[in-house]
């Protein structure tokens, strides 16, 4: 873990491309977790339900940052 007057080194070298591929794929992860969600509904199972909704939470905040990163119109800032 860094130390708070340390800065984190950036390289600033992603490509545009790069970040709009992530964002496809955090797409289809969180459609892949909405899906699994509702087969281990289907299934009665509570456990697979909670992971299931805990990673597509957790991938609606990750689409929601990269869209905003894109400047998609629409997309408030993601900490409000």
């Amino acid at each position: 873990m860094q130390k708070d007057s340390e800065a984190p080194h950036r390289s600033y070298d992603r490509q545009w491309d790069e970040i709009e591929d992530m964002l496809e794929t955090a797409e289809e992860r969180g459609d892949e977790w909405q899906g699994w969600f509702e087969e281990c509904r289907d299934n009665g199972d509570k456990e697979g339900m909670k992971e299931a909704a805990r990673n597509y939470k957790a991938l609606q905040g990750v689409i929601k940052c990269l869209k905003w990163v894109l400047g998609e119109e629409g997309v408030e800032h993601p900490l409000q």
